[in-house]
């Protein structure tokens, strides 16, 4: 039986009644394991701060370098801040696994919500699937890119760098489906790893700075918009590696159903990770803009990937370089973790909502294990498949990066607007929220940064556009919605009657 029809009198495997589910219409099934501290070490470890930001890193240096670097944080880091404090007040009010569209469908009018729920969840779940997928490949990826650094004649060809691929997906599916019970310590190490990457790459840099060490007027205000071609507009597709770090940030909701008192401490962890998160990383982008080698050098590094070139040359040695990277490879191994078993949660919180093809097998949780398992095995298929794009067209496939962010933010704003159009009804009675004042603005400023960042992330990095260049995201975004009305009309517009009701806590 589908959990929305689950009745609150039936056995409840994990007890705890009075954290409320049942008025949110769900009955218990995960066990609730998780605190505030092993929360936000979990929306941390999904930003993963170095990876995160130096995985994408060549678009910054596009961008315009180190202006684009620095400032650009700075920026998108108070741009977040008021989307994750947008979301924290909607999963405070709702604090449920189902997530934006839930909450789309409980602060719209009674007219549109089952279809604008239904909406919002095929975009929140497509934006948890692609983003994850930009994780465990951009781990493939970096991974190659290490592997060339120490041995330049060696790079990965398609097939081997699909193959690595396919391993991290399915390491991923492994340890979450086996050794859930132990992931929040895993985030505890994972906060610790980071704290101490920070702290060696500032050290190992400041010192070692091969390439030359730079003035800080040079290192936090130079600004060469001649490399992307966008003239003027260069400084904003350098806030790019940032904009992608933060834009997993409502992901956490989906774990609502595994911590006590989520009211509190679920929105507490999506409000504390942008200003936690913005804080370590201004430590660890700065050693980098005061020792950059020449940005012309970094646009040709290996696979696209610009910081295990610049870990390589500022520490004047592979071995050097190889050191820094390693400690990067392992949070992204974290990262990719950690946003594997929020995206498995989402995407069995929209099947037991019966919104997907097979929705009863994916809706399954495993008694033994305490996970929904048929859930982490259709997103780590998903993945797989989609993986085979990058064998016939690169460009293809990194659409299918940039629709993540996309899907995401799209995901945000829905409720937001929503709740806002409504005078906020909904999440002034929730247990944490903005208040009547600054709550207008926060989510006035939230959706017009969102509003940017779809065009933004739906641009080229650089011009002129080939096609090679081109960004093929709204249109993968698209396909990918084609395919759920293409649902919607066959079968769910029968079956699906949004999530059950509620009167939030």
């Amino acid at each position: 039986m589908r959990g929305r029809h689950r009745a609150i009198e039936k056995h409840k495997r994990y007890g705890v009644v009075e954290e409320g589910l049942e008025r949110l219409g769900y009955s218990q099934e995960l066990r609730r394991n998780r605190s505030l501290l092993t929360l936000l070490f979990q929306s941390l470890a999904i930003a993963a701060i170095p990876y995160g930001e130096g995985s994408p890193l060549l678009s910054a240096i596009y961008g315009g370098g180190p202006l684009s670097i620095f400032v650009g944080w700075i920026v998108v880091c108070l741009l977040d801040e008021c989307v994750a404090l947008s979301l924290a007040e909607l999963a405070s009010r709702y604090p449920t696994s189902a997530g934006p569209y839930y909450w789309s469908f409980q602060v719209s009018s009674p007219a549109s919500k089952t279809v604008l729920s239904f909406i919002n969840g095929w975009i929140w779940l497509i934006g948890n699937w692609t983003i994850t997928l930009s994780v465990n490949f951009g781990f493939a990826s970096l991974l190659s890119a290490t592997i060339s650094m120490y041995h330049p004649d060696w790079s990965a060809n398609d097939w081997q760098l699909l193959l690595i691929f396919y391993a991290v997906c399915l390491g991923s599916l492994l340890i979450c489906a086996l050794g859930n019970r132990y992931l929040p310590q895993v985030d505890i190490v994972c906060a610790a790893w980071t704290a101490v990457t920070i702290l060696v790459i500032l050290i190992a840099l400041s010192v070692k700075a091969d390439a030359g060490r730079h003035s800080a007027a040079w290192a936090l205000g130079h600004y060469d918009k001649s490399l992307s071609g966008w003239g003027n507009f260069t400084f904003f597709i350098g806030l790019l590696p940032a904009a992608y770090t933060f834009s997993a940030i409502g992901m956490i909701s989906a774990m609502a159903e595994e911590c006590t008192n989520p009211a509190i401490k679920v929105p507490q962890a999506i409000s504390l990770c942008v200003p936690v998160g913005g804080t370590a990383g201004l430590f660890f982008i700065l050693p980098i803009c005061f020792t950059l080698p020449a940005l012309e050098d970094i646009l040709s590094a290996p696979a696209g990937q610009a910081l295990p070139y610049i870990f390589h040359v500022v520490m004047g040695s592979p071995g050097g370089g190889l050191a820094l990277v390693f400690l990067v490879l392992v949070i992204t191994l974290f990262c990719s973790i950690s946003i594997t078993n929020a995206a498995s949660r989402a995407t069995w919180a929209f099947a037991r909502d019966d919104a997907i093809p097979l929705a009863h097998v994916w809706a399954r949780v495993d008694d033994r294990l305490g996970v929904p398992v048929w859930s982490l095995v259709l997103l780590t298929l998903v993945q797989m498949l989609l993986g085979l794009i990058n064998l016939g067209s690169t460009s293809a496939f990194t659409a299918f990066v940039s629709v993540g962010v996309i899907a995401l933010a799209l995901a945000y704003a829905i409720p937001i607007f929503l709740s806002l159009l409504h005078g906020r009804r909904e999440v002034s009675l929730a247990r944490w929220n903005c208040g009547p004042v600054w709550g207008p603005i926060v989510n006035i400023v939230a959706l017009v940064w969102i509003a940017f960042e779809l065009v933004l992330f739906s641009m080229p990095t650089a011009l002129p556009v080939t096609e090679v260049s081109m960004n093929y995201a709204a249109v993968v975004l698209v396909g990918f919605m084609a395919i759920g009305a293409i649902w919607y009309a066959i079968h769910a517009r029968k079956s699906y009657k949004g999530p059950p009701e509620s009167d939030g806590l």
